[in-house]
């Protein structure tokens, strides 16, 4: 954690969905003063926790930056993972050679905000003569990142939101005609494939994100306690005792009668490859695998994404968004801050904005680059069909304490700790509510740590 960093105390914490539109469409050109014809560069470092494909569509806007300017460089660098990058951000600080713009997953907010070592987006921006429509910004998106009072503090970056995909070809086979609504038409479809001969109907891992955030949120239960956190450091966990628990129970039920398949890395296949493959026909993931799944599928594959099932009878909410916020960190040259300010401005430009959902599946987070990528028709083209989808279930309601975000201490680790549980119900048979309730205990004990450790302190 941040704040046990600056006081000399070991680290405790481990860290875990439109790196366009970052910032608003009403962008004035900074005033970063004349350069000598052959001054060198001002170089700044950018560390980011993605890898694979997406690690290599950084790189790429980074060297677009580069070479769109003759100011600055950003050294982009992968970490290789969010919690690594979290990890080696906090020793780097310690060791005052951090870098200047830093990658943090949602569930490393907190750490952040409650470090101290950052400098909030809003000052960056102003100080550095760039004038920043805040209100532009997706609520949905923006409150994941903001203080209580709505104050943003870091630059939304990879954002998604999990969707609903299905196999359109496996579905008219099986005389499915549209795709599922509510979880019961998940069930009466998954029953249909398995009778057309598909062995595997659905696929799903133990990933929290989808199975318990993203469902709690549509379904508006509370993860926690204290408006899921966001009022005080105080607060409990609650997942054991809302409608998660029957989301568990009915996909038990589904497992065991064979309808869903657990599918994870461990057993040789994950959820993703597990439908790109066709051994299985449905899943729930991030609208960030779109691209993956279009160019993976055979092209005479039809498939589609559809909202996230509800329970029937269910007044559906706002989905929650993932990925990652980028952080502005403290005590580094002037200089540098210049160079991140311009970095942050150019990837927030239309054009960027549009190359980036396209590259990735990552999707805008403003208003006005999300209505620009309409009127260019972006949407319309049958391969990136259906990514507005994420749009629609983050905005499908104003955000509410349930659904505004998670903002809970050692957040990675409670969701390993609902990660190990839900294995326990699924491969080795263990009782829904008494894994739940352990899980909830456990969660509980690793918050009253995270309090104990900023003792005095309060969310803004």
């Amino acid at each position: 954690m941040m704040n046990s960093l600056l006081s000399g105390a070991r680290p405790r914490s481990r860290g875990r969905a439109a790196l366009g539109a970052i910032l608003a469409a009403t962008v004035a050109t900074a005033a970063l003063g004349a350069t000598p014809a052959f001054a060198e560069k001002v170089k700044f470092e950018f560390w980011n926790g993605n890898s694979g494909d997406i690690a290599e569509r950084i790189q790429d806007a980074c060297k677009k930056f580069n070479e769109s300017q003759k100011d600055y460089e950003v050294v982009c660098t992968s970490q290789g993972g969010y919690d690594t990058n979290l990890q080696n951000t906090i020793a780097a600080y310690r060791a005052k050679k951090h870098p200047v713009i830093t990658q943090i997953y949602d569930a490393g907010t907190l750490d952040l905000m409650l470090s101290n070592a950052f400098v909030p987006a809003k000052k960056l921006m102003a100080e550095n003569g760039y004038k920043i429509d805040w209100d532009n910004y997706f609520g949905g998106i923006a409150n994941y990142y903001a203080t209580a009072k709505g104050e943003l503090q870091s630059f939304p970056f990879n954002s998604s939101t999990a969707v609903f995909y299905y196999n359109g070809a496996a579905f008219k086979k099986a005389g499915i005609v549209e795709g599922p609504k509510t979880w019961d038409d998940v069930a009466a479809d998954a029953k249909k494939l398995k009778e057309a001969g598909f062995d595997c109907p659905l696929a799903f891992n133990f990933d929290p994100w989808a199975l318990m955030e993203q469902f709690s949120a549509i379904h508006n239960q509370p993860l926690a306690t204290k408006a899921n956190g966001y009022q005080g450091l105080d607060a409990e966990v609650l997942f054991n005792k809302t409608k998660f628990v029957d989301e568990v129970k009915f996909f038990k039920k589904m497992t065991d009668d064979k309808l869903f398949v657990v599918k994870t890395k461990q057993l040789g296949m994950d959820i993703v490859p597990a439908f790109t493959s066709q051994t299985c026909q449905m899943m729930m993931s991030s609208v960030a695998d779109h691209a993956t799944v279009g160019k993976t599928l055979p092209a005479d594959v039809e498939w589609h994404v559809t909202l996230l099932p509800v329970m029937a009878g269910t007044e559906r909410r706002n989905s929650l968004v993932g990925g990652a916020s980028l952080w502005v960190m403290k005590d580094r040259p002037e200089a540098e801050y210049k160079g991140a300010a311009a970095f942050l401005n150019f990837i927030a430009q239309p054009d960027m904005v549009e190359w980036w959902s396209t590259v990735t599946g990552y999707i805008p987070v403003t208003k006005t680059g999300f209505e620009a990528m309409k009127a260019n028709g972006f949407y319309d083209k049958p391969q990136f069909k259906g990514r507005e989808l994420a749009i629609q279930s983050l905005t499908y309601t104003p955000t509410s304490e349930n659904t505004r975000g998670i903002r809970l201490g050692n957040y990675t680790q409670i969701r390993k700790e609902v990660s190990t549980a839900l294995e326990a119900i699924f491969m080795q048979n263990a009782d829904v509510q008494k894994s739940l309730d352990e899980a909830a205990d456990r969660s509980n004990a690793l918050l009253r740590r995270f309090e104990k450790t900023y003792a005095g302190q309060k969310l803004d």
